[in-house]
């Protein structure tokens, strides 16, 4: 449910729709190309995109450098993408 500035009031699970009501300026919360490309799953990638900065913030509270936290994340994407292949 989301609300905005005069009161209107807006319930959907859509990811993209969320994001085009949030005022965000970070162009990775933008969800137009997500649709645009592939029409779905905009949701999910917004909730592992979360969870990952989640993940990531909590590795830096505890002295980790974001540097480190990066190359660990690219990684972990290698080693997908190679398990895929």
């Amino acid at each position: 449910m989301l609300v905005d500035d005069i009161g209107d009031v807006t319930i959907t699970n859509d990811g993209a729709t969320i994001l085009k009501m949030l005022d965000v300026e970070l162009p990775a919360a933008k969800a137009e190309l997500q649709d645009r490309e592939v029409g779905d799953g905009t949701t999910f990638v917004v909730i592992v995109a979360a969870e990952l900065l989640k993940r990531a913030n909590d590795l830096v509270k505890n002295k980790i450098h974001p540097t480190s936290v990066i190359s660990g994340y690219r990684m972990d994407i290698q080693q997908l993408v190679g398990s895929l292949a």
